[in-house]
């Protein structure tokens, strides 16, 4: 029996997909499911084969959101395969759509030929020569007009002045995560959100629609050349100057060969101006709105979620988005000394947890997925083990440095956090003494999470065209 006459999954393929979805999935592929498996990525997807009848095979990447999200959230997957559906229409290159079914939350993509990993190549000419086109790529998108691509509709809060296109997706994102927000007292995000606010642009070239998270990794290419753009979760109508910040903030995670002139590429390929200050304005724009959810998913994680993963995105990009405003506000900060990384004496039950599971475990294991959790779960036994060890000792140097900043030590660091947090909604310090105690204490943060931060590590921004 051919396994197109099997039914709509072949046999041997398991899967914790929702009640329906296989079903759905064979019927947009006209066949039997011939390959399942779970793709390692932050959002959850899946590969996936359909073997028709004839022999041929669609090969797709199925996306999915288990919760559901309203249309005009800004992570919402029926606006995102709208924008795709969109740009399709377009000389923008974007994966085709097979199907999309609102009722399941749920869209099945093209897989598209080439890879994205830009940041690997070996050749820098060719990796230079890839980021070229790319940029080509978003400056043709950034001239598209977006009213014939009929998009205003699945998005509010359309932008009519500078601050609007700059501060739209900062107080939907604000909106979005209120509730978290209330009852969570973090002066990096306060502070982050009143420095955008105090230094919003006053000069808006057009408004265009931008990825909201572009650059390398986030597009698909072959050669030389850019088959896909690719994770337009984020899209929204903007500012096209966001997007130069997007990219700074994609090549600080995945270096691709710096950045240099690749901006004035885009100036004479676009016919937008581009300035220094709106990239490092971006950079942080990107960063703070981000920052949020992340903060909310390292707060509350599902076991489902690679928090691992999630970890070293809050700690790295807590200290990325303070390094910015301090490079932005002119503010040198000296990185803080740091405890004796073998401080705290040894647990050795941590440390044949890590054994096992480094020697005995992950060899074993065939299935990407599986590896990729042991490997979280690895580093997650690592992190708890380093927090015991070194972050009594830290919360006594944030008491400290409080204390020089608040003009009294408090008795915890809680105590202290919220009292910066009060401080800098009242405005009430130097942004000086403010920035260079936020910076020093992400550099703190980020090394007591080494274990996760090894995910990425010694990620530094690319310095910025004049």
């Amino acid at each position: 029996m051919s396994a197109a006459d099997q039914g709509p999954l072949a046999d041997g393929l398991t899967h914790d997909l929702p009640e329906g979805m296989v079903e759905w999935v064979a019927e947009v592929g006209g066949g039997t499911i011939t390959r399942l498996e779970r793709h390692v990525a932050r959002r959850e997807a899946w590969v996936v084969d359909v073997t028709r009848p004839d022999g041929s095979v669609l090969e797709g990447f199925l996306r999915l959101d288990r919760h559901p999200e309203p249309e005009t959230s800004s992570t919402s997957l029926i606006r995102e395969t709208k924008v795709i559906q969109a740009l399709a229409a377009t000389d923008i290159p974007v994966p085709a759509v097979h199907g999309r079914n609102d009722a399941l939350r749920a869209t099945l993509f093209e897989r598209v030929r080439g890879r994205s990993d830009v940041d690997k190549l070996d050749d820098p000419a060719q990796q230079r020569a890839v980021m070229e086109d790319f940029i080509r790529v978003i400056a043709r998108m950034h001239q598209l007009d977006p009213d014939e691509l009929d998009l205003t509709r699945h998005m509010p809060n359309l932008p009519t002045t500078p601050a609007e296109a700059a501060l739209n997706e900062v107080d939907l994102a604000l909106t979005q995560w209120a509730d978290f927000l209330a009852g969570y007292t973090e002066p990096l995000i306060t502070y982050g959100v009143s420095w955008l606010r105090r230094h919003v642009s006053t000069r808006l070239a057009r408004v265009s629609l931008v990825q909201g998270d572009t650059g390398p990794v986030n597009f698909m290419f072959e050669g030389d050349r850019v088959t896909a753009i690719i994770d337009l979760e984020w899209a929204h109508l903007g500012d096209p100057l966001e997007d130069i910040g997007n990219i700074c903030v994609r090549e600080f995670w995945n270096p691709s060969g710096g950045l240099e002139g690749l901006f004035h590429l885009y100036e004479q390929e676009s016919g937008i101006p581009y300035d220094r200050f709106s990239a490092q304005y971006y950079r942080v724009q990107q960063n703070v709105r981000g920052m949020i959810p992340i903060h909310f998913i390292t707060q509350n994680a599902h076991p489902r979620e690679s928090l691992a993963w999630y970890l070293c995105y809050r700690y790295v990009g807590d200290r990325a988005t303070f390094e910015s405003i301090a490079e932005a506000a002119g503010v040198e900060v000296e990185r803080p000394e740091l405890p004796d990384d073998d401080d705290g004496g040894r647990d050795v039950v941590a440390e044949a947890a890590v054994w096992s599971l480094e020697h005995d475990v992950r060899p074993a294991l065939t299935d990407a997925f599986a590896a990729s959790r042991a490997r979280d779960t690895e580093l997650l036994i690592r992190l708890m083990d380093r927090r015991r060890r070194h972050g009594a000792r830290l919360d006594e140097i944030e008491c400290d440095e409080l204390g020089s900043l608040l003009g009294r030590r408090p008795a915890s660091r809680a105590e202290g956090m919220a009292e910066l947090d009060a401080a800098i909604r009242a405005a009430a310090l130097p942004d000086e003494a403010v920035i260079t105690y936020l910076t020093r204490r992400t550099y703190r943060d980020e090394w007591l999470h080494l274990p996760a931060v090894s995910l990425y590590p010694e990620r530094r921004w690319s310095p910025l065209d004049a």
